[in-house]
């Protein structure tokens, strides 16, 4: 497996499983499980995704050692305070049956960030996380909340795929030493990206599918990416990424795929997101 290695020097797997809209716990536990014998190191999860106690689950019936896997959970906005973080955090450690994570990001810049991301420096240098980071921050939200903090966030989760390829919001996160990874790497089956003419023109000259395409093109950035899949044929494709290099003419005619993003964070999408609860108060 390809890595990466983060601004305080803990190594990342490039290529991992996102366990978003996994609901059922049978099933998270089976595909975490099937990804896991199949080479999987890094699985992506959230409290917010109702489904840590599952994956926690297939971590334990899993032979691979824990130095081995590369655990990732996330801040909900109901926590998002310093007392809030400090039990989000003891709480996807108990649920994931882990002694430490591995990776914890704000999941949403809602809320009480800076106090919250203060109790998160704190339990990285206690040794409960090996590296602290964001997800979905803009990079103006990222030069002001870097700028504040005494501990640079390792890595800035956002949707990054062949329609939204966020070119300026990945150089600055590179230039600034926040590793982007990307979730939503298929565009979440948006615009027949299985079926896209030039992903599948592309493939073809490789052998490879669309989607493997779309995926390499993201390692080929630099980006870590985490697809989404619960059959295990999918899962050992989105594996076959690191026996072929793209063409700069390939790379370039990728990104020219790139759709206008009119979408604008309203009220009503922060009222939305605010009734989404991870626990009872």
């Amino acid at each position: 497996m390809q890595t990466v290695k983060l601004n305080n020097e803990v190594t990342m797997p490039q290529l991992g499983l996102g366990v978003f809209q996994v609901w059922d716990p049978a099933e998270t536990q089976q595909t975490v499980e099937t990804a896991l014998e199949l080479g999987y190191r890094l699985i992506d999860t959230a409290a917010a995704y109702h489904n840590e106690t599952a994956v926690g689950a297939a971590l334990a019936a899993s032979k691979v050692p824990r130095e081995e896997l590369f655990v990732t959970s996330k801040l909900w906005v109901q926590d998002m305070t310093y007392a809030g973080a400090q039990r989000g955090v003891r709480d996807s450690l108990a649920k994931l049956g882990l002694d430490y994570l591995d990776l914890y990001l704000i999941h949403q810049p809602i809320g009480d960030v800076y106090g919250a991301w203060r109790a998160l420096e704190e339990l990285y240098e206690a040794g409960k996380i090996r590296a602290i980071g964001v997800s979905n921050f803009s990079p103006a939200l990222l030069a002001a909340f870097t700028h504040f903090n005494r501990i640079k966030p390792a890595v800035n989760q956002i949707p990054i795929n062949v329609f939204q390829p966020q070119t300026a919001p990945v150089d600055y996160l590179q230039a600034n030493g926040i590793q982007p990874e990307a979730w939503g790497p298929f565009a979440e089956g948006r615009h027949d990206l299985f079926t896209n003419e030039v992903l599948t023109k592309i493939g073809q000259r490789y052998h490879k599918t669309p989607a493997q395409v779309a995926i390499r093109w993201l390692i080929q950035r630099g980006v870590v990416v985490i697809p989404k899949s619960t059959h295990e044929q999918r899962l050992q494709e989105n594996l076959e990424v690191f026996d072929f290099e793209l063409l700069p003419a390939d790379m370039v005619a990728i990104t020219e795929l790139e759709m206008p993003q009119n979408h604008v964070r309203t009220a009503a999408d922060v009222e939305r997101i605010l009734q989404i609860t991870v626990h009872e108060d």
